[in-house]
């Protein structure tokens, strides 16, 4: 298999995992960032720790699906993500998203901001 027949299959597979989220984004309500993966969820829980190495997060998802193009199941019950990095949890306004431009959709929020939309429309 040559270099350019892996760079080609890899395309595909991420040609099919972004038509994927896009068939799946109007099932969830959340979509959540961290420094490692990006996931979409129906119930998001985020906690903030004090360690002696400053502050961490923990974060739950459940009813999740997670954007990893490797993953051969890519939704999942439960999600436990444990962090020293940013974590951005995006509230998605489903009425405002249309097919072609499904990755602007909601108001972002970073951690610790607080927004002036209600949590949920």
């Amino acid at each position: 298999m040559s270099e350019e027949d892996i760079e080609r299959y890899e395309d595909d597979l991420e040609l099919r995992l972004w038509q994927e989220y896009r068939d799946v984004l109007p099932m969830f309500t959340y979509a959540v960032e961290t420094e490692r993966r990006f996931y979409l969820a129906n119930h998001v829980e985020l906690r903030k720790h004090e360690g002696s190495g400053g502050p961490w997060f923990e974060v739950e998802l459940t009813d999740a699906w997670v954007w990893d193009m490797y993953r051969p199941a890519r939704f999942v019950t439960r999600v436990q993500v444990l962090t020293i990095h940013d974590v951005n949890i995006e509230d998605l306004a489903h009425k405002d998203v249309a097919p072609d431009d499904a990755m602007r959709s909601g108001g972002e929020r970073g951690l610790g901001e607080e927004s002036d939309q209600p949590d949920h429309p």
